[in-house]
């Protein structure tokens, strides 16, 4: 890409008198009383829209020509005067006159030799910040007092902000611009890079580093959520987010003049700039350009920078038509040279729309007036003449408004904007949509496993044994709840296939009692989820007791609820008809209220140890081993199927078997009789 530098030969002169030889610095527009304030030499003036006197100071020191005084609220004006900040207090004209203190800066008779760059001065804080070479940054309150001050480079966590490519030679050099919206100021350095600092205390919101564009820019807040740059090099201007400083869109315009390029934001947020081509290129917000004329772009020159009328939607332009203007590309500089001026057209035009409100040649009839009065008396170009106009409200039909209104207009417009973090390709976005996804997934699981971590290890049991000990108890558990299961299942499928057989009946109860303890430590102390009481409801129903029936249900194979019950008959005929017996009846209902006295106790086993503590159950953990037996020895009947179950059963099984054998003789004996 070349790189364009643009040289303007031109001499407008005099447009005023040419007795006189007193020039005026560059001016400020005031905001409440639409007066003109410049300073010429030693005295500072404040003039009238019609280009008379209204007062004047002498000053101690000289003015800085190239330098603006800067407004500093209600009667109050701030300039720099050689190496001193002045304070200009005009607030009393009517009882007392104008008075100029130093605010920053040597005394008189003192030497100092730091050169102050620029000076701005926010109302809002009642701040004043100065710019001094190869010193920094300094804020000062109204009444004097140091609030804070920075450099332009910042270590913070061992990483430099600023002055990336070197310390040496490293400073600020520019004009400290204020967005009163963000209450932010932006500020550059002598390496290209750009500042965002806080009004109120030196912290840096970003760095930008715009090198690459050029070190040479103008900086113009926008006070709409942009901050635009102006690279006069290239002839190219770029939007800033306030946020983080990143580009937000580029756009190139016509040559630019180098000394003076300062372009006005209206309230629409619309930034106007003046080009060498002729034209005025007004851009919005999202970056959509407008060219203006008002005559040929052929021989005209805009030179000098437009001002914003009191309303805020409009601008005065001023276009100097040239006898001959030449644009010649000499390697990658492209010089712009014209001859004198024959004419200047000035203009009052609205950027969005491109309407033309007013607009008088010079001379005309409100310049003429211009040339007869105080004005007279100083030598003037286009640019004071512009600036007169645009006091004088000429040609504006837009009611006007303060400039607290209209910064109320543009801040409005300062709405924040939605991250996107997409790139636009759709490809990137389900890209991006599933790596979302899959974080959240490991999030999830990461999550339940530190929850698991947590609830494992605070339980008591491995804070008494170590890890293997409970894994190893804990298969040991599962395994006998199979044998206890399988056991069951065929207990339960031979009593379904033959109801009759009530041998088998006892087992079941104590067998489901058993599996339920072991399911209760399974659940709870051997979990592996916290500790807790087990409240799972089994579906196997106990056997019910009343001292004369006995009953059991389960399920079947054929998934049928079967329900069996067994009563003990004592009919007192068969006791009368056997009295021979009575020894032997009396020996079985003592064995019976044995038997009964068992299995009252073994009913009121469960929810005993349903009360036992988690130390109890270590206890029982070694008996728990050897609760299964071969039932091979104890039952004919149970040995044939090969079925294992517990040492009571066995015992239940051969109580039956001489019940039964007893049931046996006695039905004999009772039929004989």
């Amino acid at each position: 890409m070349s790189i364009l530098f643009f040289l303007i030969i031109i001499s407008l002169g005099q447009l005023g008198s040419t007795e006189t030889t007193a020039r005026l610095s560059k001016f400020l527009i005031g905001d409440d009383d639409s007066r003109i304030y410049a300073c010429s030499d030693r005295v500072f003036y404040a003039f009238e829209s019609n280009g008379s006197i209204a007062w004047s100071l002498h000053l101690p020191y000289s003015c800085n020509s190239t330098m603006p005084p800067v407004h500093g609220g209600r009667g109050k004006i701030f300039l720099i005067a050689e190496n001193r900040v002045m304070n200009i207090n005009f607030l009393n004209l009517g009882t007392s006159p104008p008075t100029a203190d130093v605010f920053l800066g040597p005394e008189k008779g003192q030497e100092d030799s730091s050169d102050i760059i620029g000076l701005a001065v926010s109302t809002l804080s009642s701040s004043v910040f100065i710019n001094v070479k190869n010193k920094g940054l300094f804020a000062y309150m109204m009444r004097g007092q140091l609030l804070w001050s920075a450099g332009p480079v910042l270590s913070q966590f061992g990483y430099r902000l600023g002055c990336r490519k070197g310390v040496e030679g490293c400073f600020f050099t520019s004009v400290p611009m204020i967005d009163r919206c963000e209450a932010s100021l932006y500020i550059s350095n002598t390496a290209g890079e750009l500042y965002s600092l806080s009004l109120r205390s030196p912290h840096y919101n970003w760095v930008q580093d715009l090198s690459s564009y050029g070190k040479d820019f103008t900086v113009t807040p926008g006070n709409n959520g942009l901050l635009y740059v102006i690279i006069p090099t290239k002839a190219i201007v770029l939007a800033l987010g306030v946020s983080m400083g990143n580009v937000l869109w580029q756009r190139s315009v016509g040559p630019l003049r180098i000394a003076d390029c300062t372009p006005v934001v209206d309230s629409n947020g619309w930034i106007s700039i003046g080009s060498l081509d002729g034209f005025l290129y007004s851009i919005s917000p999202s970056g959509d350009v407008n060219k203006f004329t008002k005559v040929s772009e052929v021989n005209s020159v805009i030179q000098v920078s437009p001002f914003l009328d009191c309303s805020g939607y409009a601008v005065y332009i001023s276009q100097a038509e040239m006898e001959g203007k030449n644009s010649q590309l000499l390697g990658d500089y492209n010089y712009v040279s014209a001859l004198r001026p024959t004419g200047v057209v000035f203009t009052l035009l609205a950027p969005t729309t491109g309407a033309v409100y007013w607009s008088e040649s010079y001379p005309g009839q409100f310049l003429s007036i211009l040339s007869q009065s105080d004005l007279q008396h100083f030598a003037v170009d286009e640019g004071i003449l512009l600036a007169f106009i645009t006091a004088s409200r000429i040609g504006n039909q837009l009611m006007c408004r303060s400039k607290n209104e209209q910064l109320v207009s543009t801040c409005s417009q300062a709405r924040p904007k939605p991250l996107k973090i997409y790139t636009g390709n759709s490809g990137n976005e389900k890209k991006i949509m599933l790596f979302l996804l899959v974080e959240s997934i490991v999030l999830v699981v990461l999550a339940g496993l530190v929850r698991f971590c947590c609830i494992f290890w605070s339980k008591k049991k491995l804070q008494g044994q170590d890890l293997g000990n409970f894994l190893a108890k804990r298969r040991s558990l599962q395994q006998k709840k199979k044998e206890y299961d399988r056991t069951i299942t065929e207990l339960e499928e031979k009593a379904a296939e033959a109801a009759g057989g009530h041998e088998i009946f006892d087992d079941l109860g104590d067998l489901v009692r058993e599996r339920q303890g072991i399911e209760r430590k399974l659940s709870t102390t051997y979990s592996l989820g916290r500790d807790g009481t087990n409240s799972q409801k089994t579906n196997s129903i106990l056997p019910v007791y009343d001292g004369k029936s006995r009953s059991y249900s389960f399920q079947s194979a054929k998934k049928e609820n079967v329900t069996i019950f067994r009563t003990l008959s004592d009919s007192s005929s068969e006791q009368k008809s056997s009295s021979g017996n009575d020894t032997d009846s009396s020996s079985w209902e003592e064995e019976e209220a044995e038997e009964r006295q068992s299995i009252d106790k073994a009913k009121g086993k469960a929810p005993i140890e349903e009360a036992e503590s988690s130390s109890n159950e270590d206890d029982d953990d070694d008996a728990d081993a050897d609760d299964v037996v071969d039932l091979k020895s104890s039952s004919d009947y149970v040995s044939s199927s090969n079925i294992s179950v517990h040492p009571m059963s066995v015992e239940s099984i051969q109580r039956r078997g001489r019940r039964s054998s007893w049931l046996k003789r006695r039905r004999s004996m009772s039929s004989t009789n």
